[in-house]
Formats: C-alpha cells, structure tokens, sequence
C-alpha cells in the first residue's frame, strides 16, 4: 500500500471489520465501517488523508497489535 502512514488495509466484509496496519506496526480493527468507506480508502490519493479525515475517531476499534511488538493479539483466537 502506497501510504506514508498506512503499511496495509484489510476488510471483512461479513463482519464490517476494517483492520489497518500501520507503519509504526500498530494494528487497529475498526467496527461497523461500510464496505464503501474501505473501498475509497483504497481508491484515495492520500490513504493518511482519508484515514484522518474519515475514519479516526468515528468508529469503534480494537487495538490489535502494539507498535513493534511483533505479537499480534486476536481477541477472537481464544488467547
């Protein structure tokens, strides 16, 4: 993914999770985002951008993974 502040973006679309990684290696997973908003995520010019802008703070999210950590927790995994 071409973006200075994300390293990369999946979606579960059954489940409206929006998971971002980012460069800093911090995993977020956003819920009850619209598969639209994921889809112009990908499609915006500034990834960083649309993120601010349309993204943070306006949608629940769990942290994932911590910056560098090299552990990724999954909440739902039973660990």
């Amino acid at each position: 993914m071409q973006s200075s502040l994300l390293n990369a973006a999946t979606y579960q679309d059954q489940n409206a999770f929006l998971e971002l990684e980012f460069r800093s290696g911090a995993i977020y997973r956003y819920l009850a985002v619209p598969t639209q908003m994921f889809q112009q995520l990908l499609r915006a010019e500034s990834k960083g951008g649309y993120f601010n802008q349309h993204i943070r703070n306006r949608y629940a999210f769990i942290k994932i993974a911590h910056a560098h950590s090299g552990v990724r927790f999954r909440p739902d995994s039973g660990c």
